[in-house]
């Protein structure tokens, strides 16, 4: 039986395939009226630990402050809610705020999105500030 199961374990691994990460991944084809943008998405944690850090009023200064002098064209604020695993090999769950951010074909935005996650993080106190970003077909 055991030998059936190494098998199975065997043949399932071998169907996978490996991405050679020197390749760029293609853009997505767009639809008429659309273009090639990047979208940012970041993470912002809103406690520390377990307790509760960052209000409503707080972060709504800090998005004023930070974020819409570095991107005046817009952005989207979610709320939302999360789990990590701390520097201290802890569980963390915490409230958070996800702010989606189509980035402007020309200029510096992975370094305003840099400086927008130290202020962040040096501000609150935070450990990090997930960021995701991936190509998207956009239209205004």
């Amino acid at each position: 039986m055991r030998r059936a199961g190494g098998l199975l374990l065997a043949l399932a691994l071998s169907g996978c395939a490996t991405v050679d990460r020197a390749e760029a991944p293609q853009e997505p084809a767009c639809p008429a009226g659309q273009e090639h943008l990047r979208t940012a998405q970041l993470f912002f944690g809103r406690s520390v630990g377990q307790t509760p850090t960052v209000s409503e009023a707080a972060f709504d200064q800090f998005v004023d402050q930070e974020i819409t002098p570095r991107f005046p064209d817009g952005l989207t604020i979610l709320d939302g809610g999360g789990q990590w695993r701390g520097s201290e090999n802890q569980l963390i769950r915490e409230a958070a705020k996800v702010v989606l951010i189509v980035l402007p074909r020309k200029g510096d935005a992975p370094q305003k999105i840099n400086a927008v996650r130290d202020a962040y993080k040096k501000r609150f106190s935070q450990e990090t500030v997930l960021l995701i970003t991936q190509a998207a077909c956009v239209s205004f």
